[in-house]
C-alpha cells in the first residue's frame, strides 16, 4: 500500500502508480491485475489531477478528499459547496464514470457521449456529504487500446455566477447567466484567478460545445494565475481568451470591461465583467462605507 508525501495521494492497487506535484496527484493503474468483478478503493487528496486506467477490467471507486477552502465556516446554515469537474480525454473508452452518492450511482459520463469528444462534467455537494466516483467498465471482447482517462477539478470558491461548462449541476448551482450583483463583483475582483480590464475584440460561438468564446485585448492585467493574457504583436499588447456558456448570449460590444474568472482545465471561464466605469462606482461605493473586501489599484 504505498504512501506518498503523507495523505496527498493514498493509492490502494499494489500495481497502481501514484505521482504528485504540488497539489496535483495523478493515478495510472492497469485492469489487467484487477480480479473478475472486483472494485479497487482508490483515494487522491488533491485539488487538481488526473486518472488514467489501461485496459478497464471490474469497476474502480474514486473517492476524493481535497484540501480546500469552502469559503465558509462550519457554523453557518448555509455552508459553500465543494465541486468537482471531470474532463475526459479524446480517447475515453472502455468505462462508464457515476457519482456515488449515499451508496446511490448517478450516471456522469457515459462510454458513447465521451467516444463523441472530450467531455466536462461537474457535480457539488456539501463539505459534509460523502461522496465518490465509481468507475464501471463495460464489456468488450477486445480490451486493448481501451483506455478510460480524464482530469479532474475541485473547488470549494466558485461561486454562484460562474457559468459551468457542460455541467449536470441543478440550474442553481450553474449559475442563471445573471448580471453579477455589486457585492459579487467586489467578492470576484479580490478572489477570482484573473482579473482583466479590456476591451471585447469579438465573440465566436461553438455550437458543439455550446460555448462562447470571448476575445479580449487587455489593456491593465490587475491578476492572472497563469499567463492568459500574453503580449501580441509589434505593439506588445496583451490578447487572451475568455469563455462562457453558448445560451448566455454574449455579444461584443464597445467600451471597457473589467473581466473576472476562473482557470478551468487551463482554459480561463467568466465569472463577473462589469463595464469598469461600473466597477469604479461601485468600488468607490464601497471603498467609502468602508465595505470594500481588497484594495484595488485604480487608474
Amino acid at each position: 500500500m504505498p504512501l506518498v508525501l503523507g495523505l496527498l495521494c493514498l493509492i490502494l492497487l499494489d500495481t497502481a502508480l501514484c505521482s504528485y506535484s504540488e497539489d496535483q496527484c495523478s493515478w495510472r493503474g492497469s485492469g489487467l491485475s484487477q480480479e473478475s468483478g472486483s472494485v479497487e478503493q482508490i483515494s487522491l487528496h488533491c485539488a487538481e489531477g488526473s486518472l488514467e486506467w489501461l485496459y478497464p477490467a471490474g469497476a474502480l471507486r474514486l473517492s476524493l478528499f481535497p484540501r480546500l477552502s469552502t469559503g465558509s465556516s462550519s457554523k453557518e446554515k448555509n455552508p459553500r459547496r465543494v465541486t468537482a469537474c471531470i474532463k475526459s480525454s479524446s480517447s475515453f473508452r472502455g468505462a462508464q464514470i457515476y457519482v456515488e452518492r449515499d451508496g446511490v450511482l448517478e450516471l456522469l459520463l457515459s462510454e458513447a457521449a465521451a467516444a463523441l469528444q472530450p467531455k466536462v462534467r461537474c457535480f457539488s455537494w456539501l463539505p459534509k456529504e460523502k461522496v465518490a466516483l465509481f468507475l464501471q467498465s463495460t464489456l468488450h471482447q477486445d480490451i486493448s487500446r481501451r483506455i478510460a482517462a480524464f482530469r479532474y477539478e475541485l473547488r470549494g470558491d466558485w461561486n454562484s455566477p460562474f457559468s459551468w461548462p457542460s455541467s449536470n449541476l441543478s440550474t442553481e448551482d450553474a449559475g442563471t447567466c445573471r448580471p453579477c450583483n455589486n457585492t459579487e463583483i467586489l467578492m470576484a475582483v479580490c478572489t477570482s484567478d484573473f482579473v482583466i480590464r479590456g476591451n471585447i475584440r469579438s465573440v465566436s460561438n461553438n455550437v458543439d460545445l455550446q460555448e462562447s468564446i470571448i476575445n479580449v485585448s487587455a489593456t491593465r492585467i490587475h491578476r492572472q494565475k497563469f499567463a492568459l493574457f500574453q503580449p501580441v504583436g509589434k505593439y506588445g499588447k496583451s490578447a487572451g481568451s475568455i469563455r462562457t456558456l453558448l445560451r448566455c448570449g454574449v455579444k461584443p460590444g464597445p467600451g471597457s470591461f473589467l473581466f473576472t474568472g476562473w482557470l478551468h482545465f487551463g482554459e480561463a471561464w467568466l465569472s463577473c465583467a462589469p463595464r469598469y466605469k461600473d466597477f469604479r462606482q461601485i468600488y468607490e461605493d464601497a471603498r467609502q462605507a468602508h465595505e470594500n473586501p481588497c484594495e484595488v489599484s485604480l487608474d
